[in-house]
């Protein structure tokens, strides 16, 4: 009887496959698996999630690939298509007519001959001298406001990506800080079980801790789902699925103390979309007044013509018509009352908009400085020192040195706090946001000083 030998034995060796080959590939497979889900839940859906993503990175991608860009993009190149057609004369007109002519003398019976009879004439209007050049400078405004129009819609998309993402690296926080006390608590549950219990208070603490461990777990999924949410709204601005997978990077930073009011008054002065889009529609508005002045000067109508008559005889004739409108009506000067009082309405609509300007900007420049002195008070150490009571405050109670009311208040004093400094740097950050935009200049942030 033959008896197997050790390389017949091991099917490795029968495939020819050495065992060390074999420990490297296991221990590559086991690698690559605990990298795909070292980080459950980093993505919106299943599937494979991208390299990490910081904030100013996807801000870049969704200026760049955001579908509704392009309803501003056609909006610039329809204005340049006006501006283009606007300093152009009035297209030529041509008629024809066309006809029989019979021709017999009075008092005599008889025709004395019939014949074709035609005519043709070109005919251009010459406008007033001025109208041209003001309807070009009335089309190069509307070029500037959609211009503008793009700009503003870039600015307020980058905010609102810049909220979003500032949302979902809170969520993630909350939610990886809840999953941890949740943790803590089902570990200690797990202890309480293996116990010998003395009486109803350790059965008592347990159940309270399962309870405890509920509340959390809730916590931990709602937000999950706050994180879910911004990501797949940001998914929708960046032009991909809703369930594209990606993770973001980073932490929410802290804005710097931004300029004197006066100062950013002043640059919203200049720099404001808002106020730009009043001041060119008020120039426009201008231009559309001087147009209309000069509609009370009528245009002329020059049109040469030729014409041939054949009957009888035969009869041609040239010449140039000329035709000017009778201003009667006095439809000019309603028309130039109509544009003063738009002009009028469009002064009140600027003054209007530069007060509101000025109230927006003073309320988020206070609520920033407020802000600002609530985070300034708070320990760089802060949560990390929360964290480490925390888990001191874990280890004691599991030796009994520390009740469990001051275990439960520890840890959710731990996840209290670290709500309350994202709350206050999101707040902060939004208030920086709005100043940005409201002011059109950007406000430089340091990172927050937090583990």
């Amino acid at each position: 009887m033959h008896t197997p030998t050790i390389s017949e034995r091991n099917p490795w060796r029968r495939a020819g496959i050495r065992p060390l080959v074999f420990w490297a590939l296991a221990a590559l497979l086991t690698h690559t698996l605990a990298a795909g889900g070292a980080e459950p839940g980093a993505g919106v859906a299943g599937g494979a999630v991208t390299a990490g993503m910081s904030v100013e990175q996807l801000v870049a991608e969704v200026l760049e690939k955001n579908p509704e860009a392009e309803f501003y993009r056609a909006e610039i190149a329809a204005a340049k298509a006006g501006r283009r057609a606007a300093g152009k004369w009035k297209n030529p007109e041509i008629s024809a007519d066309l006809g029989g002519k019979r021709v017999w003398e009075r008092g005599r019976s008889g025709v004395l001959g019939d014949g074709l009879a035609w005519s043709v004439s070109v005919s251009q209007t010459i406008e007033f001298p001025g109208r041209i050049g003001l309807r070009k400078a009335i089309a190069n405004q509307q070029v500037e406001l959609a211009e503008l129009g793009l700009a503003q819609f870039r600015a307020a998309l980058a905010g609102q990506v810049r909220t979003l993402a500032h949302a979902a690296l809170a969520a993630q926080e909350k939610a990886a800080a809840a999953r941890e006390v949740a943790e803590r608590y089902r570990s200690v549950t797990e202890a309480l079980v293996q116990r010998d219990p003395a009486g109803p208070t350790p059965l008592l603490e347990q159940r309270i801790i399962e309870a405890a461990t509920l509340s959390l777990e809730r916590r931990a999924s709602q937000a999950e789902r706050e994180r879910q949410a911004a990501l797949l709204e940001l998914n929708q601005l960046r032009g991909v699925p809703a369930a594209t997978p990606f993770r973001l990077t980073g932490t929410i930073r802290v804005p710097a103390k931004p300029s004197p009011l006066p100062e950013l008054l002043e640059a919203a002065y200049r720099n404001n979309f808002e106020l730009r889009i009043r001041q060119a529609e008020l120039e426009q508005q201008g231009f559309k007044v001087q147009l209309a002045q000069k509609d009370r000067y009528p245009d002329i109508t020059l049109a040469p013509f030729y014409s041939s008559e054949k009957a009888a005889d035969e009869e041609r004739i040239a010449g140039v018509g000329v035709t000017v409108p009778l201003p009667i009506w006095g439809t000019a000067k309603a028309g130039t009352e109509v544009e003063q009082s738009r002009q009028v309405q469009a002064e009140a609509s600027l003054r209007a908009a530069t007060r509101a300007l000025e109230r927006q900007i003073t309320d988020r420049y206070l609520a920033l400085e407020t802000k600002l002195e609530e985070i300034g008070r708070w320990r760089p150490e802060g949560v990390r020192h929360f964290r480490e009571a925390a888990e001191t405050a874990d280890h004691h109670y599991r030796l009994g040195a520390v009740p469990l009311a001051t275990y439960l208040d520890m840890q959710n004093g731990y996840l209290e706090a670290l709500e309350t400094l994202l709350a206050g740097q999101s707040e902060a950050a939004e208030y920086q946001q709005d100043l940005e935009q409201l002011t059109g200049q950007a406000v430089r942030s340091e990172a927050p000083q937090r583990p």
